[in-house]
């Protein structure tokens, strides 16, 4: 997906509430944004939003010196889900159907995403869980149903911390000796990576894997080989978040995308209504779902 000029505005704010997180000094703050502003006029807009995003948090992080600046509240955000857990679990139990409400709470779980809110609630989070049966959904559960079915060997690729707690209770229903679950190769934003993976419980349940890249979303040219070899291998690739559809949905290989549509342009892109919880398949694999050519 090409970065439209609707991402610019959104970026520039990104940086400007990631400088006062982590308390730059005024004439930091002050350098910090110019630079930002100028990496923005100059940047490529053929490349994806989350290559500009991830060179802003390396920025960051080189002038705050802090090297993980959203650590406690990745670390807020993994309790709160995990003590919701146990609720969920109870849902799910009693659920018709719990493949489908598993999907359902994941996708609620991607409204954990302190790029598009920094000043996200606990209460917020509650409501999205509560409300995950009744939001828009626009998919073919059907299809994906049949395409796990099929798949012996299942690529999940995480989002945000927190969120990560809500795809344990898919990959369950998956079956978690057929995936492999793959974070962030570095901290980025509020993205989940190993710590918050072991924080949940993941670690040895199902295998894991990091993509050895601090971008927020999935540039494969800038993950591990190891990473890549682990994508062009798996039978079904399921990516969570707007930063994986962002960096993915003209990749190849049988792809789904599991994500809240909280961006104008993603919504746009995707054909869905903003706000939807969307579960979609590739543009490469499936171009007639989107209206563009092979």
């Amino acid at each position: 997906m090409k970065t439209t000029l609707d991402c610019v505005p959104c970026l520039i704010r990104q940086a400007i509430e990631a400088s006062r997180l982590v308390a730059l000094e005024p004439c930091l703050q002050e350098c910090f944004v110019r630079d930002v502003l100028r990496w923005a006029s100059e940047m490529d807009l053929n490349g994806p939003p989350p290559q500009l995003a991830q060179h802003i948090q390396r920025h960051l992080r080189e002038l705050s010196r802090v090297e993980d600046p959203y650590r406690a509240l990745k670390d807020q955000q993994n309790h709160l889900v995990l003590r919701l857990l146990p609720e969920l679990q109870a849902r799910l139990n009693a659920a018709p159907d719990p493949l489908g409400l598993a999907v359902r709470l994941a996708i609620a779980g991607n409204v954990i995403d302190l790029g598009v809110k920094a000043d996200l609630e606990e209460s917020e989070v509650r409501r999205a869980l509560e409300e995950a049966l009744t939001e828009t959904f626009v998919g073919d559960l059907e299809a994906f149903r049949q395409a796990l079915a099929e798949a012996r060997s299942i690529l999940y690729l995480a989002d945000n911390a927190g969120e990560i707690a809500l795809d344990r209770l898919l990959i369950a229903q998956i079956g978690p000796d057929r995936v492999t679950l793959a974070v962030r190769g570095g901290p980025v934003l509020n993205d989940a990576t190993r710590s918050d993976a072991q924080t949940v419980g993941l670690e040895g349940w199902v295998r894991l894997i990091d993509n050895g890249s601090d971008a927020p979303g999935t540039l494969l040219e800038d993950c591990s080989e190891a990473f890549r070899d682990q994508f062009r291998r798996a039978d079904l690739i399921l990516a969570k978040g707007q930063g994986n559809f962002e960096t993915l949905s003209l990749a190849k290989g049988n792809l789904f995308f599991l994500f809240k549509a909280k961006c104008a342009v993603i919504a746009s892109h995707a054909g869905v209504p903003l706000g939807a919880h969307v579960l979609v398949r590739t543009v490469a694999t499936h171009p007639e779902l989107y209206g563009v050519e092979a």
